[in-house]
């Protein structure tokens, strides 16, 4: 009896089985007591071990439900393994399938830097058996087993952390995607059995599911940022409209915010702002592309997205240096190119509304000049434009371009500029308004891209002279295209005697110094007859002897004054144009010089 009461003693204290033994061997009398207190206490530890299996499992659940670091969570996974299974050895490998390769991620208990560093093919070892049929296995002596398949650096790492018997069991997602293995080892042989196969199975569960949650919070945290990134971007390009900022300062805006080259372009490929390096203009099929579908394209290092309002292109936008564009980033950009779309529909209201106000200033001004100059004066003022300032008054033709079009691009060089009794007319201050026209046709030609003719006079100043000015222009522009000069720019003094005949206020004086005024002075200043030798070279039909008949000189003495005259005027004064226009200015000169 005293027996029997200290083996329930000792089964109620939680003594060893081997302590348990020893009473049943003592007193062989109590043989079944002893055997049923040996399965009380097999059952009574079976139960211990699961309760601290099922703690393991809970705290894990803990960890994962206070997810912050997975790297923290994963060792913990990894340590509870190798306390539960009792082994020597726990470790985890994570695959990369981008790389085709699966790499040690967490270990316990390692000794071995090559195992620790070890790197494994897809498929290689007994982790690549598991992967593949995303089924635990286990091998009681690592060496001697062949149901996988066994590589050189596997075997090396193995061998060097003295490893034999493994087991791994797959880390599985949703849809069996098998995203890892974790592995109980020890260092010699060792059957695994069923419990311990499916304790390893449930944390490896919780494993994956760490994996995917920090995976899921990663990309919850990305997308977060990326949606607090285009807000803040969004209200920077409203910021920048309400501010009254124009296209390069949301060319800069979004430049800075998706870190690349920004180009933007207007419906004719022109560029209108560009932020980074030079940018390739975007080809019209990438365009096409993006207007169709109402999103920005990826062409060949760049994104592209149409610029339009209302179905209308208005232009294009380009991002480089940024191959990839997460969701939030892509629609920032396409966000830049409704912004820009806005600006550019303000700034045509604008300029419409103030070409309209300027176009009926310069209509009112060729029309009715005199009708009140000073609300005319008044009107030029508040548009920033002094007409008491000397103006030169341009008319520019094209024959295959709008005026429309051509007006559009006249206002770039204009204080004012519109379509005036189908003519496109610019005011321009100006001193010289020949060389102005010669300037102003060659830059608008380049500009429509076609042949521009312009004619041009002034200065003037005031309303009436204006118009004055506009009237002589208009006959220089006419007396241009008659003459087959269209391309070309010139204002009445610039047409030589024909200018005096266009001018409204013919300036003889000023037509004869321009054309014979160096043999004038030349003569008053040395007593010389070079203007009298003129008149009978002329006279003569050019002929040297009637010539020196005519002034009672030697010949050579009419060739060296010809010579000086060359000096004075220019060796290519006897070419008909200019020997008219001589001609003209010395008979000109001759009735002013007549009492």
């Amino acid at each position: 009896m005293h027996d029997l009461l200290r083996l329930l003693d000792l089964l109620a204290t939680g003594a060893s089985s081997e302590q348990l033994a020893e009473v049943g061997a003592a007193n062989p009398e109590l043989g079944k007591a002893t055997e049923l207190a040996l399965r009380v206490h097999a059952t009574l530890s079976g139960h211990r071990r699961r309760e601290a299996e099922l703690a393991a499992l809970f705290d894990t659940a803990s960890d994962l439900a206070r997810l912050r670091d997975p790297d923290a969570v994963l060792r913990s996974i990894v340590r509870r393994a190798r306390t539960l299974l009792g082994a020597d050895v726990s470790y985890l490998s994570l695959n990369d399938e981008a790389a085709g390769l699966t790499n040690m991620r967490v270990t316990d208990g390692c000794v071995s830097q090559l195992f620790k560093e070890v790197v494994l093919g897809m498929g290689d070892g007994l982790g690549g058996l598991v992967a593949q049929t995303a089924r635990p296995y286990a091998s009681r002596d690592y060496f001697f087993d062949s149901r996988f398949r066994h590589t050189g650096p596997i075997d090396d790492a193995v061998r060097d952390e003295g490893l034999a018997a493994i087991l791994g069991v797959p880390l599985s997602l949703g849809g069996g995607k098998v995203i890892g293995v974790l592995y109980a080892a020890d260092r010699t042989p060792r059957e695994f059995s069923p419990d311990e196969v499916a304790l390893l199975s449930s944390l490896a569960d919780h494993a994956a599911i760490a994996l995917d949650n920090a995976r899921l919070l990663a990309e919850i945290s990305s997308h977060s940022a990326a949606m607090q990134r285009a807000e803040d971007a969004h209200d920077r390009l409203m910021d920048l409209v309400l501010r009254g900022g124009d296209v390069p300062d949301v060319a800069g805006a979004v430049a800075d915010v998706l870190h690349g080259s920004i180009g933007v372009y207007d419906a004719e490929g022109g560029e209108l702002a560009r932020v980074g390096e030079a940018l390739p203009k975007p080809s019209s099929a990438a365009i096409a592309a993006s207007r169709a579908t109402g999103r920005s394209v990826a062409t060949a290092g760049s994104w592209v997205c149409a610029v339009q309002a209302g179905g209308e292109p208005l232009g294009s936008i380009v991002l480089s240096g940024r191959e990839r564009l997460v969701d939030a980033d892509r629609r920032l950009f396409e966000r830049a190119a409704v912004v820009t779309a806005l600006l550019l529909m303000l700034r045509r209201s604008v300029a419409k509304a103030e070409d309209e106000v300027r176009g009926e200033l310069l209509n009112d001004l060729l029309t009715a000049p005199g009708r009140n100059p000073a609300a005319l004066l008044a009107r030029a003022e508040r548009l920033g434009v002094d007409l008491t300032e000397p103006h030169a008054v341009l008319i520019a033709h094209a024959e295959n371009v709008s005026r429309t079009r051509l007006a559009m691009a006249a206002a770039r060089h204009a204080a004012l500029a519109g379509n005036h009794a189908d003519e496109v007319v610019l005011l321009v201050r100006a001193e010289d308004p020949g060389s102005l026209s010669r300037r102003v046709a060659a830059q608008l030609g380049s500009t429509v891209d076609d042949v521009v003719t312009v004619g041009a006079a002034g200065p003037a100043r005031g309303p009436s002279a204006i118009g004055q000015a506009h009237a002589e222009a208009l006959r220089c522009l006419r007396a241009l295209l008659a003459l087959g000069r269209a391309g070309e720019g010139a204002s009445a003094t610039g047409l030589g005697f024909l200018g005096v005949l266009l001018g409204d206020r013919a300036d003889l004086n000023g037509f004869v110094r321009r054309t014979v005024g160096p043999v004038l002075d030349y003569d008053t200043r040395r007593g010389t007859e070079l203007t009298h030798t003129l008149d009978a070279y002329f006279a003569a039909g050019g002929n040297l002897t009637r010539a020196k008949d005519a002034l009672h000189v030697h010949v050579n003495t009419v060739v060296q004054r010809l010579d000086r005259i060359s000096s004075l005027l220019g060796e290519d004064w006897q070419a008909p144009s200019r020997a008219l226009e001589i001609q003209l200015a010395l008979q000109l000169h001759r009735m002013r010089s007549s009492p």
